[in-house]
């Protein structure tokens, strides 16, 4: 196989981007799934005439900048009993493969199968034209084809359709919402769009559009993200706590070296006099570890309590020194 030959395959491949993204991999998936039934055959060229460029009297005509999908709209017409071309135009930012059917012949019999004049003031799907449960999944995987996108899930969850057909995108929201998806629509820069943005419907939406592989990454994704927060969240919460520790274990060695400097540790209980010389031999020790090295040992909350009754007695000998009175300054004679 020649360079030239591997390069065109990779361009086939990636839509002509050697570098794949989560959408061109969502779209290969769904090229090789396989249409059994007639009736989905005809839903998923359907698909192409409501989110392609036009349709009308006029024929179809699809852009993409993925061949792969500009030749599938052929083979599915061809199997419609339709001819259609494809083919490649180059613009500024690549090439853009053109699937048309404009032949006025293949025309009739393209508006006469999908039950459409042609001269609709407004493009509306067809409910008739789903036969099975497998049409409407075949009708959206080809939507997603011709007009879909997918965010990468290690930056995000949407999936979108955009379509410039305002009653096209009605329509489909209503059809994703029958079949218990949660879409939502909104308009942007002059297009309609469809979108999903939780992540455990776009993993069902996947599936439904025979993207299993991709749906499934967005759930390995989603556990990943999952337990990388759960552990954030203790890890900040074993973090709050540690401070918190600390800073009680600082503010009770500082009452206790406020009693020693004053002499007035040795009044105090033989009790707060063993927790006090503890507390300062072990200044690192955890309330739960201190508490083990008591002669017996003392549960947390007793020991707490002690800490207490020391931080107590620190501040009231802080308060009686701010109100003893002042020695009277001596007179010079």
């Amino acid at each position: 196989m020649s360079d030239r030959d591997t390069a065109a395959i990779t361009r086939y491949q990636t839509g002509g981007n050697p570098r794949l993204s989560f959408s061109q991999d969502v779209k290969n998936e769904i090229l090789r799934r396989k249409i059994q039934r007639p009736c989905c055959t005809q839903a998923a060229a359907y698909a192409v005439a409501c989110f392609g460029k036009y349709f009308d009297d006029r024929g179809v005509v699809l852009q993409t900048e993925h061949e792969g999908i500009a030749n599938l709209a052929r083979k599915l017409y061809e199997r419609c009993g339709i001819q259609g071309t494809v083919l490649p135009k180059e613009r500024s930012s690549g090439t853009v493969y053109e699937f048309s059917v404009k032949d006025p012949e293949e025309v009739r019999k393209m508006l006469e199968l999908f039950g459409h004049t042609g001269r609709e003031t407004a493009l509306r799907i067809r409910p008739e034209c789903f036969v099975c449960r497998d049409c409407v999944s075949h009708f959206l995987s080809t939507a997603f084809l011709c007009c879909g996108t997918a965010t990468d899930p290690e930056k995000g969850y949407t999936l979108e359709f955009l379509s410039t057909r305002y009653h096209v995108s009605r329509q489909l929201e209503a059809i994703l919402s029958e079949h218990d998806f949660r879409p939502h629509r909104t308009l942007r820069k002059g297009a309609n769009v469809v979108y999903i943005k939780a992540s455990d419907q776009i993993e069902d939406l996947l599936t439904f559009m025979g993207a299993g592989g991709a749906a499934m990454r967005v759930m390995e994704q989603r556990m990943y993200n999952d337990m990388r927060n759960r552990t954030n969240r203790l890890s900040n919460c074993e973090t709050a706590n540690l401070g918190k520790s600390v800073q009680a274990a600082v503010q009770v060695q500082m009452a206790i070296r406020t009693l020693q400097e004053a002499g007035a540790l040795e009044t105090l209980p033989e009790q707060l006099r063993e927790t006090a010389r503890l507390r300062m031999e072990y200044p690192d020790l955890t309330l739960a570890r201190l508490a083990e090295k008591f002669d017996p040992p003392v549960s947390k909350a007793g020991l707490s309590h002690r800490f207490k009754r020391i931080q107590e007695a620190a501040r009231r000998l802080e308060a009686a020194g701010k109100t003893a009175p002042r020695p009277a300054e001596k007179v010079n004679q």
